[in-house]
């Protein structure tokens, strides 16, 4: 027995021997609404780029903040002084013609010193550059 052969205008599966229009994912007939490939938007891509580079550029801002402030701090915490420094009190550095620093509480326009910054200690223990 032959199996009948249906016109290219029919939806029929012969493999599963049924007539299966309503279950395609595409439009069967001419009289279907218009059948188009989805346009793949990729502007979202280019929004992410733009994130993820102005988020590198704030992170290297901020990378480069830090160690600006340890390079302060490590200054200060290397330098000599002969007192116990109170949080939010104004220190000035100075240096000496031996290259060595020195913390004092006296101000730069009040003697004749090389002076390098006027710093604050916060409660974090870190030393703030106030002026300089």
């Amino acid at each position: 027995m032959t199996k009948k052969k249906y016109p290219d205008n029919i939806v029929y599966n012969y493999e599963t021997e049924k007539f299966d229009a309503n279950t395609k994912a595409y439009p069967t007939s001419v009289g279907a609404s218009k059948f188009e490939p989805i346009k793949v938007d990729k502007s979202d891509s280019l929004k992410a780029n733009n994130y993820f580079a102005s988020r590198l550029s704030e992170l290297k801002a901020e990378y480069v903040k830090l160690v600006e402030e340890y390079n302060w701090t490590s200054l200060v915490y290397e330098s000599e002084y002969s007192f116990q420094p109170l949080l939010g009190e104004l220190y000035y550095l100075y240096e000496r013609e031996d290259k060595s620093l020195f913390l004092s509480l006296i101000e730069p326009k009040q003697w004749n010193q090389s002076y390098v910054g006027t710093f604050k200690l916060l409660n974090n223990g870190k030393w703030e550059l106030v002026e300089k």
